[in-house]
């Protein structure tokens, strides 16, 4: 979420480009959408049709801030391109090197402890730009050298010396900073860091870098804000400028930041690390000194566990929970409640607790756009999921789910929907639901909840927005967070006759969750500095504390009887649902107005950080001048061209060298590859031209190579071979065909079908060996063929501590034939397919896997389309069947660091058995050479095997590597093989 993003598939792109015949499949929008640009001095904002209005804002709020936003860094950015998509309604942004631009999600978000009191597009602009910033900053010494040479594939190796954790981090520091709300300002923000440092449970730095699979490890945007600002706060708010001047000007090694840190501060990054979470730790203690901690009792969860440690006398029994969350209860009755469970063994599932009956699991959800909240009673459940077009990635949907906990019944309630927020009436006939529509407004729309149409609309003339609306028990009147200008407070709003009263003053408060209860409204506020449940009497606007938590309690609910109050309790193991006595008279009256005692770690950054304060000026407002500028149609085709990248690069095998030019338009409509690839194993080289437009329904790719081939081909008739003769010989090769990419998903499942269809030729010169492989054309000339795929998968959502799929299916055919005739000709057809099965334990795996392929007895014989047992060479037989069995499963989970070169997350193994048959027949010839005939020759092939892999990261990189070892033994020959095993590169 808001995020560096660098397409490292694209940025691969130039090494895959002399094998590969298609590119990337992008996201798009629907051909049908028409595209606008607006020129500033620094910036080009390209929008759709309807985001006129806002486009010019966002243009504007760009190059007020580009100063500013820049000043700390001392780089001011060079012009760049800014891409408001209005289809989706997935809220994020991000920069990308690949190629230059940033893209903006113009959908507003529910979460608060993203959201803050920002305006949504405000947030992107300087979180955003902060990026734009940072990837320029590297454009000095070898970076500049390197991006002269190389384009943006150039400017990639200076910033991978920088961890994403200071990307990310820098740029929460600027958003908060730079406004009066922010990340940095939020207490929720920094929660998982706080439990951990409060209960003495501290990681290392490598732990705390590159995660965990059983603890909650914060992510590198926390990590990052704290870590920058500390730094900024004792050695100065232009420390980093300094620090990344000496690194882009020194050798790039692994740890060329940390030295440069250390060249600056006498610090390296561990001792940054260290001194930063000793001062946190002493910050946080005094925050709790003398708070009155609410008492509360958590209700019974079944959270899984994992061995942790050896047994010890202080601690007999090593079981730990794994990190699991129960968010957003919802009281069933007084003893029961619902609510979402998830964490790193679990996707989201709906789950019911009870103080006297064990946890039982309801319904496994979706692709859940997640609201930060549920709406339930005690008949029916309601919540968001994604809906995705089939073809066109940019259009996301946000669509209504509705369950009856009763019968189990799942209802679809909306389909191609754009609702963030969804609340169930006490009497289960209405929806409140909160809409996102593609020209950046916000409706308030009321449906019926048994068909989803819409029955009213709520008036919003200002484009209030709204969040977290919830009814009130006489299913007429609805209260919700209202922000505008930087301002919140929370609505009654009377639906039957329009009216609106405002509960609260409005302030910048990041208040949420509103939840009535009678003569009251309770609702969630960082004011004493700790997320809390406060309420206020509608009647007398008095404000109360309702809990004190020393964490962090969000999302009241209360009981049918009115006497109970449950909400989300936070520890280092994760939410859980506490409940509380429901009695006003223990409530302590807020008397002061809203003031924010949130702990402001920045400290005195906010009036020194150069560009700090003028940034607040800015956005103070939400209202701003708008200098019009002139709007233009910004056209695909006219586009079409982007070059990114040039010149040279090696492939990950180290045998291959390519010096090329790749492009990618703005919109992800047009790729182009043009270059030559340099083979080190034959020693030839060839010309390549790759071309993918992706803007119609079906994609279109076409290729083409010209080069040369080296080929070493024995010509003996009969034993012993001896006669190893080689020749060079030139071809040309043309690809060309259509595929069609669809999503499915709309259930916990994802899914998806692709259909292609390839005509290839391939015309081969001066090839003057006698013979030839059947995998080549050889001296037949030219091979003229189609090739016609379609593959389905349906597979299970994994969580982060599954290896593999517990249920799911795919299936894939292929076709292959030479329709046109010629001296080459050849038809093959094969089928495979696998079946995910749950394994003896929670996150392991059983695949089933079964293939069938036949080739027509012709001159020529295409690659293979179906697996082979693994450890055996691929023999091309008319006729194959394979057949395979794999358990895959974790084995251990730890975090071994050696020294700063590795860390060691996970072990796994998988078993597997694999066989094939194959069939041919086989010319019967005499002594003299002569046919007489043919003969049926059967073979069989069985291995099986253990693959043994860690997952790890190395050079204390983020992205995890999972490399290790197969052992294979060949049944059919009675021999072992050990391989090296490469699943993920980490890219």
């Amino acid at each position: 979420m808001l995020r560096r993003h660098f397409s490292s598939a694209l940025l691969l792109l130039a090494v895959l480009t002399a094998r590969a015949q298609t590119l990337p499949i992008l996201d798009q929008n629907p051909t049908s959408l028409r595209w606008y640009r607006l020129t500033t001095p620094h910036f080009r904002v390209l929008y759709p049709m309807g985001l006129d209005s806002t486009a010019q804002r966002t243009a504007n709020r760009l190059e007020s801030l580009y100063e500013p936003a820049s000043a700390s860094l001392g780089k001011p950015p060079r012009p760049i391109s800014v891409l408001l998509q209005n289809q989706t309604t997935n809220s994020n942004g991000f920069v990308t090197l690949f190629p230059r631009r940033s893209e903006f999600f113009a959908v507003t978000p529910q979460d608060p402890n993203l959201l803050g009191t920002f305006n949504w597009l405000d947030l992107l602009a300087v979180h955003e730009y902060r990026h734009i910033v940072q990837n320029d900053k590297a454009l000095q010494g070898y970076g500049r050298v390197l991006y002269t040479l190389l384009g943006n594939t150039g400017l990639q190796l200076p910033l991978l010396t920088v961890p994403d954790w200071f990307a990310e981090g820098d740029a929460v520091s600027n958003e908060t900073l730079l406004s009066n709300s922010g990340r940095g300002r939020i207490p929720n923000f920094d929660l998982g860091m706080r439990a951990n440092l409060l209960s003495g449970n501290r990681f290392d730095y490598p732990k705390a870098v590159c995660g965990s699979y059983r603890d909650n490890v914060p992510n590198h945007y926390v990590l990052g804000y704290l870590l920058t600002t500390y730094l900024k706060r004792t050695y100065g708010p232009d420390v980093w400028s300094r620090v990344l001047g000496r690194n882009y000007r020194r050798f790039p090694w692994p740890f060329a930041l940390s030295a440069s840190i250390k060249d600056e501060t006498k610090l390296r990054t561990e001792d940054l690390y260290s001194q930063a979470m000793n001062d946190l730790t002493e910050t946080w203690q005094k925050q709790l000194q003398g708070l009155t901690v609410t008492p509360a009792t958590t209700f019974p969860v079944n959270a899984e566990k994992q061995q942790s440690k050896q047994p010890s006398p202080r601690r007999p029994n090593p079981r730990r929970p794994v990190f699991t969350n129960y968010q957003h209860p919802q009281f069933l009755t007084d003893s029961t409640a619902l609510c979402v469970k998830s964490g790193l063994g679990d996707t989201p599932r709906l789950v019911i607790l009870g103080k006297d009956r064990r946890e039982k699991q309801v319904f496994v959800q979706g692709f859940t756009n997640d609201p930060d909240y549920l709406s339930a009673t005690p008949a029916k459940a309601c919540w968001i999921e994604f809906g995705y077009d089939p073809r066109w990635g940019q259009r996301v949907y946000s669509n209504i789910r509705l369950l009856d906990l009763k019968t189990g019944k799942l209802t679809r309630l909306t389909r191609r929907a754009r609702y963030t927020a969804a609340a169930l009436s006490p009497d289960n006939t209405k929806l409140v639901v909160v809409d996102n529509t593609d020209r950046y407004k916000i409706r308030l729309l009321i449906l019926d909840a048994q068909t989803g149409k819409q029955l009213k609309e709520i008036a919003n003339p200002e484009n209030n927005f709204f969040q977290h609306p919830r009814w009130q028990s006489d299913n007429r009147r609805i209260v919700a967070v209202v922000l505008k200008d930087g301002q919140k407070t929370i609505q009654q709003i009377d639906t039957d006759e329009n009216t609106r009263i405002e509960l609260l003053p409005r302030a910048n408060e990041n208040i949420s969750h509103p939840q009535p209860w009678g003569n009251y409204v309770l609702y969630n506020s960082p004011r004493s500095g700790i997320d809390n449940v406060y309420a206020v009497d509608v009647r007398s606007k008095q404000v109360f504390q309702v809990t004190s938590r020393p964490l962090a309690a969000y999302h009241a609910t209360v009981s049918p009887s009115g006497t109970r109050l449950a909400f989300e309790d936070f520890a280092t193991t994760g939410y859980r649902i506490a409940d509380m006595p429901l009695d006003p008279g223990n409530w302590k009256p807020v008397t002061e107005p809203a003031q924010d005692q949130t702990i402001r770690y920045f400290g005195p950054l906010a009036k020194l950080e150069p560009g700090a304060v003028l940034g607040r000026q800015i956005l103070a407002t939400d209202s701003l001048r708008i200098t019009p500028y002139t709007p233009g149609r910004f056209r695909r085709l006219a586009h079409a061209l982007n070059i990114y990248s040039w010149g040279p690069t090696v492939a990950s095998t180290g045998q291959t060298l390519s010096i090329g030019l790749n492009s990618q338009d703005l919109l992800g409509t047009t790729q182009v590859g043009v270059g030559y690839t340099y083979n080190q194993s034959e020693r030839v080289g060839n010309a390549y031209a790759l071309l993918s437009y992706q803007g119609l329904f079906p994609i279109l790719d076409l290729s083409f190579q010209h080069g040369n081939r080296q080929t070493s081909l024995y010509i003996d008739r009969a034993l012993p071979y001896d006669s190893l003769r080689t020749d060079r010989w030139q071809y040309d090769q043309l690809t060309a065909g259509i595929r069609l990419p669809l999503q499915l998903t709309h259930s916990k499942y994802g899914q998806s079908i692709s259909l292609s269809a390839y005509y290839n030729y391939l015309q081969v010169t001066d090839y003057d060996l006698p013979g030839r492989y059947v995998t080549e054309v050889g001296s037949g000339g030219s091979l003229n063929a189609m090739t016609y795929g379609v593959s389905y998968s349906r597979l299970l959502r994994q969580s982060k501590r599954d290896v593999a799929p517990r249920w799911g299916q795919t299936l894939s055919a292929t076709y292959r034939n030479t329709p046109f005739g010629g001296a080459i000709t050849g038809e093959q057809w094969g089928v495979q397919g696998n079946l995910f099965f749950p394994g003896l334990a929670k996150h392991h795996s059983l695949r089933l896997r079964a293939g069938y392929q036949q080739q027509a007895q012709r001159t020529y014989q295409f690659s293979a389309v179906v697996f082979y047992p693994r450890g055996q060479s691929y023999i091309a037989d008319d006729k194959i069947q394979a057949g395979s069995i794999e358990y895959r499963l974790p084995v251990a989970d730890m975090h071994w660091s050696l020294g700063r070169w590795l860390y060691i997350q996970r072990v796994k193994a998988a078993g597997f058995y694999d066989v094939a048959q194959g069939q041919s027949a086989v010319d019967v010839r005499d002594i003299y050479g002569r046919l007489n005939g043919f003969d049926t020759v059967k073979h069989m092939y069985q291995t099986t095997g253990l693959d043994v892999s860690f997952v790890f990261n190395a050079l204390r990189l983020r992205n995890s590597f999972e490399v290790g070892l197969r052992s294979v033994y060949n049944l059919t020959n009675q021999q072992w093989l050990v391989q090296p095993l490469v699943i993920d590169i980490g890219f």
